[in-house]
């Protein structure tokens, strides 16, 4: 319920025409859309155990093996078809790109991307200029022409203000030059390394995903079993007692 209060805060505090370019990408409706289905899924697990109710209880339980096979799934075609994944990332990293200065909380994360990994764009910096405001083109007014984010400025030591103008010009120069002064390594090579230097981290993290899931599926099953039976105990003894020879 909190994710998704702090989901429609943040939709309702944001301009309605620049969330929509960028619907796809939307945090907040990311932490709406989770929390719904978070709440829906502990609703049923908490009152089917709470009421003894099977129906709401096997829900859970289906719902749960969903996620998890979803998940297993996710997994296992990211690991066989990791180039069409790359493929998809950069997709999206693009799309971002081109959307960075219509939605503030897509700006906020695709700085602090670039700032995390010390990158600057989907490949290399040049991709900023598929951005209309960082656009090279001769006929471009936009302020910022040819230039980058400030995230992708190199950071200066006992820097007191940061400097929002550090990428100005950047995308004309070229890339020994720039490299001086910004990232000039692409986000999606940095992502893959940081992926591949930290499997063990990745698989300790889904392996705590998958174990509550799998308890709860567990749990749920044997709680379903000990009500049936309880059932059949109460209908066994009712037949008893309405047998004049008990």
């Amino acid at each position: 319920m909190v994710m998704v209060a702090v989901g429609v805060y943040a939709r309702l505090m944001k301009h309605a025409e620049a969330a929509l370019t960028c619907l796809a990408v939307d945090p907040a409706i990311l932490l709406i859309v989770v929390g719904v289905l978070m709440f829906l899924l502990t609703f049923c697990g908490c009152i089917g155990s709470l009421r003894e109710n099977i129906c709401l209880l096997q829900t859970f339980s289906l719902c749960l093996t969903i996620v998890f096979l979803l998940q297993l799934a996710a997994g296992v075609l990211g690991f066989v078809f990791s180039d069409k994944a790359r493929g998809k990332v950069s997709e999206i990293i693009n799309n971002a790109i081109v959307h960075y200065r219509d939605d503030l909380d897509l700006q906020n994360l695709i700085d602090f991307g670039q700032k995390k990994f010390s990158c600057c764009g989907g490949i290399s910096y040049k991709d900023w200029s598929q951005n209309m405001y960082f656009n090279c083109s001769e006929d471009n007014p936009s302020r910022e022409r040819c230039s980058v984010p400030y995230s992708c400025c190199l950071p200066t030591p006992n820097q007191a203000v940061i400097n929002t103008m550090c990428g100005q010009g950047m995308q004309a120069l070229d890339y020994l030059e720039a490299s001086k002064v910004i990232y000039t390594n692409g986000c999606i090579d940095k992502l893959v390394n940081w992926i591949h230097s930290n499997l063990f981290l990745l698989g300790g993290v889904a392996l705590g995903l998958a174990i509550p899931q799998l308890v709860g599926i567990l749990l749920s099953q044997i709680l379903v079993n000990q009500i049936k039976d309880q059932i059949k105990l109460q209908l066994y003894n009712q037949q008893h007692r309405a047998d004049p020879w008990y």
